[in-house]
Order: C-alpha cells, then sequence, then structure tokens
C-alpha cells in the first residue's frame, strides 16, 4: 500500500499491480486494493476471464482480475503470469485514453 500511495502521490494516472490475484493466503493484493476503491470496473474482470478461459481452459475462473477508480486515477490488479498480463495489456492498453477522459470529466 506504501506504493501504491507514494504513486498516487507523484501523480501517476494508472496504477498496474501483477501478482497476488489468485485464491491461496498469499494472494493478498485484490482484499487489499478492493476497500480503497470508489468504484469497480466490473467489467474489466468478466471480458478478462471470458477472454482467459478462451486461451486457458476451466482454471481462468480462479482469476480475480481487477479494476477500479480511486478519485481520478485507474489502478488494475493482474495476475503474475507473463501471459496473463500481456492479455490484460491487450484489453487495456487501446482503451485506456477513453478510461482516463471518462474518468477525468
Amino acid at each position: 500500500l506504501e506504493v501504491l500511495r507514494s504513486l498516487y502521490d507523484e501523480g501517476a494516472d494508472v496504477v498496474i499491480l501483477t501478482g497476488g490475484t489468485g485464491l491461496s493466503k498469499r494472494d493478498i493484493t485484490v482484499d487489499s486494493i478492493m476497500p480503497l476503491l470508489d468504484r469497480e470496473i466490473k467489467g474489466f474482470g468478466e471480458l478478462f476471464r471470458s477472454i482467459s478461459h478462451k486461451k486457458a481452459g476451466i482454471p481462468s475462473f480462479l482469476s480475480r482480475a481487477l479494476a477500479g477508480t480511486l478519485d481520478d486515477k485507474i489502478i488494475f490488479c493482474l495476475p503474475g503470469s507473463p501471459q496473463a498480463v500481456e492479455l490484460a495489456l491487450d484489453l487495456i492498453l487501446p482503451e485506456l485514453s477513453h478510461m482516463l477522459y471518462v474518468i477525468k470529466s
């Protein structure tokens, strides 16, 4: 949370966290970030799991990929595997400028 606070204070518009989105006891990223969010962007996690299912099969439903807003910032919590990060960035990057425009309007 200190890193998130630092990035926030430095003026970052987007924070992307990787890892800690699974179901084991050590996977605390989503549980730590969720209470801080003003709004969850539910469609991101739903779309990520849907596309991930087409590529990885059944284990995709174990993902708790998350996106949400904190003031006028966007926070993404992604699974830690390189393949999952690549898939998520393929979803995020084309829409990011529009998302920021909407949130900051």
